[in-house]
């Protein structure tokens, strides 16, 4: 074992190293570098949990990417996909497609007695993606959509049954308009209702058959509106966009869920900006108050530096062996805060103590993302940073004569 290490051990161990002054230092550089670890473990782990979860709720009930005609003008009301140069299946093979399922979307209102409401009626046939979409019910239970007839069933947010006063088994009146012709009006019988937590989908969105979807839309019991596809991995959507956009013909185009929802996308942005924020402060603090450690440490055992120098060692070994103790010092710091943090993460994961109001957060409760790199990754990176900061105030060591330091004791 080298001899920096070797007595950098010596002195970090020694039962001999607990006067007052150094417990109340030794005590403040382990409870800062123990409250860096907690807040940064929380932030990132809540930070990037809060961006997947919102990420992955837009993406499950629209779809990853989304295959829509150009003739549908970013409006609400599907227009006919084109079948010109559509190579579905070669789509559905594609490694990263995990599904696909068909669609036709319509404008209306619902009313009754009690209120009214604008939506979008999205319907959906015999591959709609159920096990999917079933983290999303509250009540009730999804409908067949088995595309034979025309049931009757649908699936409306937990918002619209709130404004009109609706429970599953009620029954509701759509009105759907369109140009040139007398309103239509649909009889639906409310299934189940759901929740996303996005306001911009729970406001708006209702889910029935896709044939009632094509009668509004005069369209062919072949035809579709669109197609969501389902991708296994949200992190490769941008990769996967492009090649997709490829076969779908030059008559229709694809939109990626993250830009489908511009507004959200600009909120968890936000996070990352937070992120960095918060973990350069934490890393400011530790590193101030790891520097404070050192330079009393110096001072303190100024006459063992003398003594040192006076045998013989070099001022680098010293500044090897100082550098060594504070870090080794720091080591109860993070082992505790890695235990508190991880501790209060895990109760949030699985027992959801903190809530939030999805109107603002898109979220119910804040999410947890526990990845281990990160969790080590921040360990890691505090030592390392503070290694390097306290090689400068180290350099103090080399202007201690061993003659002043002997005779200071």
């Amino acid at each position: 074992m080298k001899f920096p290490l070797y007595f950098s051990k010596k002195i970090a161990f020694s039962k001999d190293n607990k006067n007052n002054l150094s417990r109340i230092i030794v005590f403040i550089g382990r409870l800062s570098v123990a409250l860096g670890v907690i807040v940064s473990l929380i932030t990132v782990s809540t930070g990037l949990g809060s961006k997947k979860a919102i990420k992955e709720r837009m993406a499950d009930f629209s779809g990853h990417i989304s295959i829509k005609s150009k003739q549908s003008n970013n409006s609400y009301n599907s227009s006919v996909l084109s079948s010109e140069g559509f190579q579905l299946e070669k789509i559905k093979a594609l490694p990263d497609v995990a599904t696909t399922q068909k669609y036709v979307a319509s404008s209306g209102i619902l009313r009754n007695e009690h209120n009214f409401a604008g939506i979008i009626f999205k319907g959906v046939g015999k591959d709609f993606d159920r096990e999917r979409f079933q983290k999303f019910m509250i009540s009730g239970a999804l409908p067949k959509f088995s595309e034979d007839g025309f049931d009757s069933g649908i699936l409306i947010s937990q918002k619209i049954a709130g404004d009109l006063q609706l429970k599953v088994k009620d029954s509701i009146v759509a009105i759907f308009s369109k140009q040139s012709q007398s309103p239509i009006y649909r009889k639906f019988e409310v299934t189940g209702i759901y929740k996303t937590d996005i306001k911009l989908i729970d406001d708006l969105f209702i889910l029935g058959g896709i044939n009632h979807a094509r009668r509004i839309q005069d369209m062919e019991k072949t035809e579709i509106g669109g197609i969501d596809v389902f991708l296994k991995n949200i992190n490769n959507i941008d990769d996967d966009a492009p090649i997709i956009d490829k076969l779908v013909g030059y008559k229709n185009y694809t939109i990626k869920a993250t830009d489908e929802y511009p507004q959200i996308m600009d909120f968890i942005a936000i996070f990352d900006t937070n992120i960095a924020l918060i973990i350069t402060i934490m890393l400011f603090v530790v590193i101030i108050n790891i520097v404070m450690v050192l330079l009393i440490l110096i001072i303190e055992r100024t006459n063992s530096i003398g003594m040192l120098k006076t045998l013989g060692a070099t001022n680098g070994q010293i500044q090897t062996i100082f550098i060594n103790y504070t870090l080794l010092i720091m080591v109860p710091g993070l082992l505790i805060g890695n235990f508190i943090g991880l501790a209060f993460l895990l109760l949030q994961k699985y027992f959801g103590i903190i809530k939030l109001n999805p109107e603002n957060y898109y979220l119910s409760v804040v999410p947890v993302d526990l990845n281990i790199f990160y969790i080590l990754g921040i360990s890691f990176g505090i030592l390392l940073v503070s290694a390097v900061a306290l090689v400068l105030p180290s350099y103090l060591i080399s202007k201690i004569s061993p003659v002043k330091a002997l005779k200071y004791n």
